[in-house]
């Protein structure tokens, strides 16, 4: 009983201090209720250039090209990108006769997007230089853009962010509790962390897609030389452990597809989490010397401590030592009661941040009431799914596999669902 006790302090200030290390997650889901970032004034176009990584989209790329030409910003300050990175299909073709410059890429050994980036800025380096550009942008083929999405981008670029994002929402969000889940998680990531960041002046991060960043930080960065397995979080990494501030639109609207299919997600999932192990290890040092650097800084570096391997491994370990001293103190009802305790509570967190998403962002949500509703209590049940997704992942080979895109809908059919049934 006396090696219980002392296990079970030993828990209890673990927990304590878990729990220290995320309250800040509570103010960033809180503070855009009573304070939000200062809207970014109207600027003078800059000069864009799109990149686009596709393979294998011949279905859903069309619509993302049309939805570029449609965008209200000046048609003449934008070039559209492509690169048909290892395709077997018509993506190419597609590309070109909707307009987009188109470069074909085959390379088996060094497959993901990142290389992809890599290739595209070399093909333009290499066509009529970088410098005809003052800012990229970053999209995936599945994706759709707001008709304003440029121009309300343009603003965070005038504005002097060295990198920027927009708004992530998502255009299957009816199509299943999968992509529900995945479209609650991003819209919680836009409209309470990201704009959080932007109201207290730190870094806001990259996810996945909608992004851009300047030409003077490409060339501050050497190029682009974020290839793991999870690119986006790797560029977002360096930008916070080295003073880059990544600004955040709200009124910057990007949607894209989420996987409907369980062994689909399972892939993609492991990937991020593998990708994010990547991450964690490559940049250890990065994310020592931003701590060290002080300031906001040192505030961004510690969020993404908190977000990478260091962080979830400290609440694995946390939870285990919580499960032991159960164990030791009351056998196997004893842990089964802890266990018990901690799905009912998370259960309840998530619902909560779920449910507070919905309520604030509801009129963005592409999907009928009946849809919204249900997915409040299935989004929980999608982020517990990371748990063995997880625990399975350092186990499985690192590789990049593609993912299948098949809802292929235009922007004006998506703006056609109703938000209100």
């Amino acid at each position: 009983m006396k090696g219980a006790a002392v296990f079970e302090i030993i828990s209890l200030l673990l927990m304590l201090l878990t729990t220290v290390f995320y309250s800040y997650q509570i103010i960033y889901l809180l503070l855009p209720l009573v304070r939000g970032p200062k809207p970014p004034e109207p600027a003078p176009p800059k000069r864009y250039a799109i990149l686009i990584a596709a393979r294998n989209e011949e279905h859903v790329l069309p619509h993302l090209l049309d939805s570029i030409a449609a965008q209200t910003y000046p048609a003449d300050r934008i070039t559209t990108y492509v690169v048909a990175d290892n395709c077997t299909d018509r993506t190419a073709e597609e590309a070109q006769a909707h307009g987009a410059r188109v470069f074909r890429r085959f390379d088996t050994e060094r497959v993901g997007k990142g290389y992809a980036l890599s290739f595209l800025l070399d093909q333009i380096h290499t066509e009529g230089g970088l410098d005809r550009f003052d800012a990229f942008l970053v999209f995936d083929a599945d994706n759709l853009l707001d008709k304003d999405y440029v121009n309300q981008i343009n603003k965070l670029c005038a504005a002097g962010y060295p990198a920027f994002c927009g708004y992530r929402n998502t255009k299957n969000y009816g199509s299943g509790w999968l992509a529900a889940g995945y479209g609650l998680w991003y819209i919680h990531e836009s409209a309470h962390l990201n704009r959080s960041r932007m109201a207290l002046g730190t870094c806001c991060t990259v996810s996945g897609t909608g992004f851009g960043f300047t030409r003077q930080l490409l060339e501050e960065m050497g190029g682009w030389n974020y290839h793991t397995l999870t690119e986006d979080i790797e560029f977002s990494t360096w930008c916070a452990t080295h003073g880059i501030r990544i600004g955040y639109c709200h009124d910057a609207i990007l949607y894209d597809e989420q996987p409907t299919a369980f062994g689909v997600s399972i892939r993609q999932r492991t990937r991020w989490v593998q990708g994010g192990i990547q991450v964690s290890l490559r940049r250890a040092g990065d994310l020592l010397r931003g701590l060290l650097r002080g300031g906001m800084t040192a505030w961004a570096s510690f969020e993404a401590i908190t977000l990478s391997l260091w962080g979830y491994g400290m609440s694995a370990v946390s939870f285990s030592c919580t499960l032991l001293a159960a164990f030791l103190a009351g056998r196997w009802t004893g842990l089964a009661t802890a266990v018990l305790a901690a799905l009912v509570g998370g259960y309840v967190s998530m619902f909560a941040i779920g449910a507070l998403t919905m309520a604030t962002e509801r009129r963005r949500v592409r999907a009928t009431r009946a849809q919204k509703f249900r997915s409040l209590f299935t989004f929980p049940l999608f982020l517990f799914t990371y748990i063995p997704i997880a625990l399975t992942a350092v186990f499985r080979k690192f590789e990049w596999t593609p993912i299948a895109h098949t809802c292929a809908i235009s922007a004006a059919q998506l703006q056609d669902q109703s938000t209100v049934k």
